[in-house]
């Protein structure tokens, strides 16, 4: 599916300018501590959170966009051990509120947000107790152009998690069916033509 989207994506952005971009960010994310198994704190701030998109501008001022993120988070220090791999896949619209600010032509300005879905794999003894569910996110990214075709960029997103609560002994201790913070600072690529030529137009 997600090759199908792409290869749709690469045959409608042939010859146009600034809208086909590729993006790539790396950074930290912060769980809801009311959304693990009870006996278990997770920590404030966890490393890595990566982050793989592409995005298409429809118009100069809304898009979508598909993205895939990995998380890792594991315990705070002297409490019960664990570590769980957090994953999810979202499709959303974006918006290119550049008009809003009045940004200069270098700088840019997104909101984006949509619906998804969430995996979480706890590791060690628990494997097993894989457990999947359905997320609604939304974030903000502030870009500076480099170049034509890059742009650096830091993005704040919230994962909200729509899960049911899971029995602790049944169904694996250390899982986290709660909600997620994450920052990440990143790369934005164009894959058709120049990054800023028209989206101030």
């Amino acid at each position: 599916m997600i090759v199908f989207i792409m290869s749709s994506f690469l045959s409608f952005s042939q010859g146009d300018t600034s809208t086909f971009k590729a993006q790539l960010a790396l950074g930290l994310n912060s769980p809801s501590q009311n959304g693990f198994v009870s006996g278990f704190e997770g920590k404030t701030f966890n490393f890595p959170t990566v982050n793989l998109g592409i995005q298409y501008l429809f118009r100069p001022i809304f898009g979508a966009k598909l993205d895939y993120s990995f998380n890792r988070i594991s315990n705070k220090n002297n409490t019960q051990e664990f570590k769980l791999n957090y994953s999810r896949i979202n499709l959303q619209a974006v918006y290119n509120a550049n008009r809003l600010f009045n940004l200069p032509q270098n700088k840019g300005l997104f909101l984006h947000a949509g619906p998804g879905l969430s995996t979480v794999k706890p590791l060690g003894n628990f494997t097993q107790n894989k457990t999947s569910f359905v997320n609604a996110m939304a974030g903000i990214e502030l870009h500076f152009g480099i170049s034509d075709d890059l742009s650096i960029y830091t993005d704040i997103s919230y994962i909200h998690g729509f899960a049911k609560d899971f029995a602790p002994i049944s169904e694996g201790f250390g899982a986290f069916n709660g909600n997620l913070l994450t920052l990440t600072i990143g790369a934005s690529i164009s894959l058709s033509g120049c990054y800023y030529c028209e989206q101030n137009d």
